[in-house]
């Protein structure tokens, strides 16, 4: 696990973009030698590198200035998706239509599409006002019991055992693992592909044994999962897109 030096957070700005008042967010880092420019795709956020005396007022003019540029990103952000009736999100890699069941008690199912050709469905009984708290609920504890199982898979070939597992709502990482040797999982793995959920847990299990992204490591993770770079490839390409749900 990569520890990145200690930065120094200031008050988030605004700047124009064609009538948007879109957030930027300056960071001073002290190995920093010019303004680096990077978009958060999961917040629609603009984020400024910049060196240690640099100036707070060129680095937002910095920002200003390739106003365009972020114009266009940003207009590749897709719209967010509520967990509420008809929507369509994916649930281990395949699309899914959330569907309210009109009963009172209940626990939330999978069900097969009631179109021919139609998508399969996620079954949510209960009160429709409580629909988008118990679909929360109902992943998180379905990336939590998938999680589990690869992990113990994985750890058991290498004989080794996490302190514990957590499940949260991580925008910067998949995963990861802390010097008290517990692992922390984004739920959104659970609408991944089951590969790219599998080499997720991998990924961090193999961290129990090496706490860095050395060769060493790299080796190790190899035999836990060999074939993961497409696993990798799959959370570049397609990982942003997964924070609009929810």
């Amino acid at each position: 696990m990569a520890f990145a030096p200690r930065t120094r957070a200031l008050p988030t700005n605004v700047i124009d973009i064609d009538g948007r008042h879109v957030p930027v967010k300056i960071r001073h880092h002290p190995r920093a030698r010019r303004y680096v420019l990077k978009i958060d795709l999961t917040r629609g956020e603009v984020c400024i590198t910049a060196p240690k005396r640099g100036s707070h007022k060129h680095a937002v003019a910095f920002a200003q200035s390739h106003s365009k540029w972020i114009g266009e990103r940003l207009a590749e952000i897709p719209s967010t998706v509520g967990f509420c009736e008809g929507a369509e999100i994916p649930f281990q890699g395949r699309a899914h239509i959330i569907r309210h069941v009109d009963q009172k008690r209940g626990v939330i199912h999978l069900g097969a599409p009631t179109d021919e050709g139609g998508l399969p469905e996620i079954l949510v009984p209960g009160d429709p006002n409580f629909l988008a708290r118990r679909m929360a609920d109902w992943l998180r504890a379905q990336a939590k019991q998938e999680l589990s199982l690869r992990v113990a898979h994985h750890a058991s070939a290498l004989d080794v055992r996490p302190a514990r597992i957590t499940i949260r709502d991580q925008s910067s990482r998949w995963g990861s693992c802390s010097q008290s040797r517990t692992l922390s999982f984004s739920w959104r793995l659970i609408l991944t592909p089951p590969d790219v959920l599998d080499y997720v847990a991998a990924h961090e299990v193999a961290h129990l044994m090496h706490m860095d992204h050395s060769k060493s490591f790299w080796k190790c993770l190899a035999g836990l999962y060999p074939n993961y770079r497409p696993a990798v490839k799959w959370l570049e390409e397609q990982g942003p897109s997964l924070h609009r749900y929810g």
